[in-house]
């Protein structure tokens, strides 16, 4: 999938593709300020948060450094039957912001279809899962203290000004989940500075930041955190623990009240089988079946009650593998496997592309029953009609598959 949100980041930051993620703090300018008023801004972020149901903690509100209670801001909606449904008060969300705050809003991908197509874009570069938050800035509020990341981030600035300073690790590659805490902040400034619209950096994983208005005046600040969480050594080594379920050997009890010479040759046949099973399935296994297993995010079902798709896209978290053969093709994706005839390739890499795709200019282009394979994709969820709302997540940010 060609997004220019990638395509941008890549330029900004002097990457070639996504190998420095987590390995440096990076920064940079992306000058198309249009693209990044396509992705969000504040109207827009003020009108999810007004038009859903949001609770903490994907929405908090932040004053003077401190959560405050979502009772200051957070209100049941009760209908006319007494059903309460919890929404954000505009009034006093407006408010806060007159005086000054933070206002967070946690998977914004999950809210709004630019951000969700943005998201799987990053997640087809990286290979990793992605999700991204936004924080709305006012007057001179304060941000978060001082604190690091459990997973590598993306910062992108999207309208006004704010001061941030990075810091270096005082832990290597610390963990949410980890052997020792990671309390104490560094003394190594890395970078310290003001983030304009356009500016974008990296910080990765263990870096200590704050960010703040506190020496701007009146004005706000939008920025995107997008977040990436990368495998490490322990996930594959959970995997592999997993993968042992299927042996026999593993599923016995432990024999400890066995005699000395039956606990230690059980002992040793594990050993022998745990290192025979790393060796057997290896870290690039792990990714190769994590990518294939994993099942569409939410999508539009397709029920077929309604008509015909006109136009679909794929919404696999990873990108489809689609492996040619002598006269069949097979797509792995989903946790399924699908086999198809030979000469249904090129359609197939069109419909798994990534980008929009008009079934009739398909079927023209290709010569092949695209209606058709669009049909068994929408049923195996591998792809969704494109409805007007993501067909807009998608326009002017990635072309269509057959233009």
């Amino acid at each position: 999938m060609d997004h220019h949100f990638v395509t941008a980041l890549e330029k900004a930051l002097g990457w070639d593709g996504p190998g420095a993620l987590g390995a440096g703090f990076a920064r940079g300018t992306i000058g198309d300020l249009e693209l990044l008023d396509r992705l969000l801004n504040p109207r827009k972020l003020l009108d999810l948060v007004m038009r859903r149901s949001v609770t903490t903690p994907q929405f908090r509100i932040f004053q003077d450094g401190a959560e405050l209670h979502p009772g200051l801001y957070i209100q049941p909606s009760v209908t006319r039957r007494g059903q309460a449904i919890p929404m954000a008060d505009m009034r006093r969300v407006g408010g806060l912001m007159r005086e000054g705050c933070t206002m967070v809003l946690d998977e914004v991908d999950f809210f709004d279809p630019v951000m969700e197509a943005t998201c799987r874009a990053l997640q087809w570069w990286v290979r990793e899962l992605v999700q991204v938050n936004a924080y709305l800035t006012t007057q001179d509020a304060s941000g978060f203290k001082l604190h690091w990341d459990d997973h590598d981030t993306v910062i992108v600035q999207l309208a006004g000004r704010k001061s941030w300073e990075v810091r270096g690790t005082s832990r290597k590659v610390p963990m949410y989940r980890d052997a020792a805490p990671n309390a104490e902040p560094s003394g190594e400034i890395v970078w310290q500075g003001v983030m304009e619209p356009g500016d974008v950096m990296h910080i990765p994983r263990g870096f200590w930041h704050q960010a703040t208005r506190d020496d701007q005046g009146d004005g706000y600040s939008l920025h995107a955190t997008f977040g990436i969480v990368k495998r490490v050594g322990v996930n594959w080594l959970a995997w592999l623990a997993d993968q042992a379920r299927t042996q026999e050997l593993f599923r016995y009890d432990l024999g400890r009240w066995n005699s000395p010479g039956q606990w230690e040759g059980q002992q040793r046949l594990l050993t022998d089988a745990v290192a025979e099973l790393a060796a057997k399935l290896t870290p690039q296994d792990f990714f190769d079946a994590r990518e294939r297993e994993r099942l569409a995010a939410r999508h539009v079902p397709a029920t077929g009650l309604f008509g015909k798709a006109v136009a679909v896209v794929c919404v696999t978290d990873f990108e489809p593998v689609i492996e040619k053969h002598h006269d069949t093709v097979d797509v792995l994706a989903a946790g399924k496997r699908l086999t198809f005839a030979g000469k249904a390739y090129s359609a197939l890499a069109l419909l798994l592309s990534g980008h929009p795709v008009d079934i009739a200019d398909a079927a023209e282009k290709t010569g092949v029953d695209v209606d058709q394979l669009a049909e068994i994709l929408l049923k195996e969820e591998l792809c969704t009609e494109l409805t007007p709302a993501l067909s807009s997540a998608y326009t002017g940010l990635v072309t269509t598959a057959t233009s």
